[in-house]
C-alpha cells in the first residue's frame, strides 16, 4: 500500500480513487504530521464527528467482537473438529472459521482477543487467555486493537497487588511491554491502537480485589492534597506508558485505559489520560450511550465503547445468549454520538463454560436469532458510513 504523499494522491485521484480524508477531513490534534501520510488509522472530523480514517482515507466507525480464543474448540466434546478441521492449528482456524465468520456478520474489527478462562462466581476471575501473535493478528487480516499488560489493575483481577507507578522498575517494565509488543507491531497497517487495563480500579475495588484496595484511596479525594497527588500519580502512569509506546511505535492510536463507566472515575484520572492518550474508552453494560455521550461532552475527546453487551443477568440458564436487539439498537444510537468512533461487543466468539455466551457455541453452530440481528445492524452502519464517504 502506498504512502499518501502528494504523488500517491494523484495517482488515486487519477484513477478515480479516494481521497476524501485528506481535504475534506480535519486531523486530530494528537497527530498533525500524519494528515499526508495516513499510512496508518487515524482521527479525523468531519461536520463535527469524530470519525477514526482507515489506511485509505476513509472514514471508519469500528464494529468489533472481543474474546476470541481457541482453547474454547478444545473441549473433550470437541477436540475433534480442533484436530480434523483445523489440524489444531490455531492460524487456520484464524483464517477458516474467525476471519470468515466476522466478515459474514458485519463486523470490521476485532476489539480485543483476550477470554476469561475461569468462571468468576461472582468474586473475580483468574487471568485472561493469551493475546494473538503477529502472525496470527496477519493470519486475521482484518483491523484489530492489542491490550499492553503495563499493569493488572482490571477490576476481575484477584491476584495481583498495584504497582508503583513512580517506581523506577514498573518505568523499566513499561519500556520491555512496549519493546515486546509495540516495537513488533509498529508497522502493522492493520492495527487500530493500544489500550492498558481493563477497567482499572483507579478510586474502587471489587469483592474479590478488596485485599489490595484501590490504586488510591478515594477518601484522600476530599482534601486538595489529596487530589493533586492523585493527579500527579495518574499523569506519571499515562506519561509513562505513552513515552514508552512513542519510543517504539510512532504511528498507532493509543486508546488507553477501558474505564468501567459505572464504577466511580476520578476527574483528576480523567484529566491527567487526556494529553497521552487520543481516545478515551469505556466499558459499560448499564447506560452506554448515555455515559458516552456525556464524556464526551465534558472532554471534547472522541470515545469507544470498548465492551458491553446487553446479558439478562437474572437468567437462571447455564448459558446465556446475546441481545441482538439491544445491540442494534445500541449500536445505532452510538453512532449518532457525534464523538464517538466504535463499538466493540462483549460477546465472545466461540462460547466457553466460563463466560458462558459466545455468537457460536462449542460445536461451531450459531446463535441464529441473535446472530441475524447484530449482521443486520453492522450491514445497517456499514451502508451509513459508505454515505459519510461520498
Amino acid at each position: 500500500m502506498c504512502k499518501m504523499n502528494r504523488r500517491c494522491l494523484l495517482s488515486r485521484a487519477a484513477a478515480g480513487l479516494s481521497i476524501f480524508s485528506i481535504p475534506r477531513m480535519t486531523s486530530a490534534k494528537a497527530h498533525p504530521a500524519r494528515a499526508m501520510s495516513n499510512v496508518y488509522f487515524t482521527l479525523g472530523k468531519r461536520d463535527g464527528h469524530w470519525w477514526l480514517v482507515n489506511p485509505e482515507g476513509k472514514p471508519f466507525f469500528t464494529m468489533g467482537l472481543n474474546h476470541i480464543d481457541p482453547a474454547s474448540l478444545r473441549y473433550p466434546e470437541n477436540i475433534d473438529i480442533w484436530r480434523e478441521k483445523y489440524g489444531g492449528s490455531t492460524i487456520r482456524w484464524i483464517e477458516e472459521s474467525v476471519a470468515p465468520n466476522l466478515n459474514e456478520w458485519g463486523f470490521n474489527t476485532v476489539g480485543w482477543v483476550q477470554e476469561v478462562t475461569v468462571r468468576r462466581n461472582g468474586l473475580g476471575a483468574w487471568q485472561h487467555s493469551r493475546a494473538f501473535t503477529i502472525d496470527e493478528y496477519r493470519a486475521l487480516d482484518m483491523p484489530y486493537c492489542h491490550l499492553l499488560p503495563f499493569t493488572e489493575s482490571h477490576q476481575w483481577e484477584k491476584f495481583v497487588k498495584h504497582y508503583d507507578f513512580r517506581s523506577d522498575d514498573w518505568k523499566e517494565w513499561c519500556d520491555y511491554v512496549a519493546r515486546s509488543h509495540c516495537a513488533a507491531l509498529s508497522e502493522e497497517q492493520n492495527l487500530i491502537g493500544y489500550f492498558y487495563s481493563d477497567c482499572p480500579t483507579w478510586i474502587h475495588q471489587r469483592t474479590a480485589n478488596k485485599w489490595r484496595g484501590p490504586i488510591f484511596d478515594p477518601e484522600r479525594l476530599k482534601t486538595e492534597a489529596g487530589r493533586k497527588e492523585l493527579r500527579e500519580l495518574a499523569q506519571s502512569y499515562y506519561k509513562t506508558t505513552h513515552d514508552a509506546i512513542r519510543r517504539h511505535d510512532k504511528h498507532h492510536l493509543i486508546l488507553g485505559d477501558r474505564y468501567e463507566a459505572n464504577a466511580p472515575i476520578a476527574t483528576e484520572v480523567i484529566e491527567a489520560a487526556l494529553p497521552f492518550v487520543d481516545v478515551l474508552s469505556f466499558q459499560d453494560f448499564r447506560d452506554p450511550v448515555g455515559h458516552l455521550a456525556e464524556w464526551h461532552k465534558k472532554t471534547g475527546k472522541p470515545v469507544l465503547l470498548a465492551d458491553a453487551a446487553g446479558i439478562d443477568w437474572r437468567s437462571q440458564e447455564f448459558f446465556k445468549p446475546n441481545n441482538g436487539a439491544w445491540y442494534a439498537e445500541t449500536l445505532l444510537d452510538l453512532h449518532k454520538n457525534p464523538g464517538c468512533i466504535g463499538f466493540h461487543l462483549c460477546g465472545a466468539y466461540q462460547r466457553n463454560k466460563a463466560r458462558r455466551r459466545g455468537l457460536l457455541d462449542e460445536m461451531e453452530n450459531p446463535d441464529g436469532e441473535h446472530v441475524d440481528l447484530i449482521k443486520r445492524a453492522n450491514l445497517e452502519i456499514s451502508k451509513k458510513m459508505e454515505s459519510v464517504a461520498r
